[in-house]
Parts: structure tokens; sequence; C-alpha cells
């Protein structure tokens, strides 16, 4: 008797995500996922939490819908955590780093925390 493999998380197709299209980063959320984002609008003690799918696509959407280069500089995986590093440049030379702590379920995000800082 055999034991189906379980799936993991896909590190190249969020690469290809990050770097390419929001949808293709979308499909790594879970329908109930989680992502609270911390940076210097939405701090600590108060953070933008978005639940589900398609909040986490209206944001990523408008992230992705803007004129900037996205860039996974690392992920880290192990077991059902994951961590990752993304930097971002606009055009005019204003750069974004975001940093995430993600915790996985079947390979797919569930709930993400993301700390983001930006030139000012």
């Amino acid at each position: 008797m055999g034991t189906a493999a379980r799936p993991g998380f896909d590190t190249e197709t969020l690469r290809q995500g990050i770097e390419g299209q929001a949808e293709t980063l979308l499909s790594l959320y879970a329908d109930d996922a989680e992502l609270r984002v911390v940076d210097r609008n939405t701090q600590p003690s108060h953070p933008k939490v978005l639940h589900g799918r398609d909040e986490i696509a209206e944001m990523l959407n408008d992230v992705y819908n803007r004129e900037m280069t996205h860039k996974l500089e690392r992920c880290v995986v192990q077991g059902d955590q994951a961590a990752f590093s993304e930097s971002c440049e606009y055009p005019d030379g204003v750069r974004v780093l975001a940093e995430s702590m993600v915790s996985l379920r079947n390979g797919k995000i569930v709930d993400q925390t993301l700390i983001q800082a930006w030139d000012e």
C-alpha cells in the first residue's frame, strides 16, 4: 500500500508570480488565506488585514498594475512554513523591500505576514 505524496509549496511558481503576474502569484493562496500587511501606514498594532483570495487579488492587481519591477531575492521553505524576500523598483528609482513569513496547508499559503519598507 503506497502513500500519496503531500503537495509541496512551489517556489518556482512563487518566483514566476512575483516576477510576472498577479494571477500566477494568487494561485499560491488558499481560498481562506489571510494576509497581514505591516508598513509605515499600517503599523504592527493596526495592520492591514486581507481575508480570502478575493481581497488578496484586489491588492495584488493594484500592485501589479503599477509600473515597477519585482524580484524574488530568496525563499526558504521548512515543513509548513516559508519565508521570502522581494525587492521592487519604480522607474524613478524608488525602491521597496518586502519580507514575508507564511504558513502553508497542502502547499498553499493560508497565513502571511508581510512587512514592507520603501524609499521616501
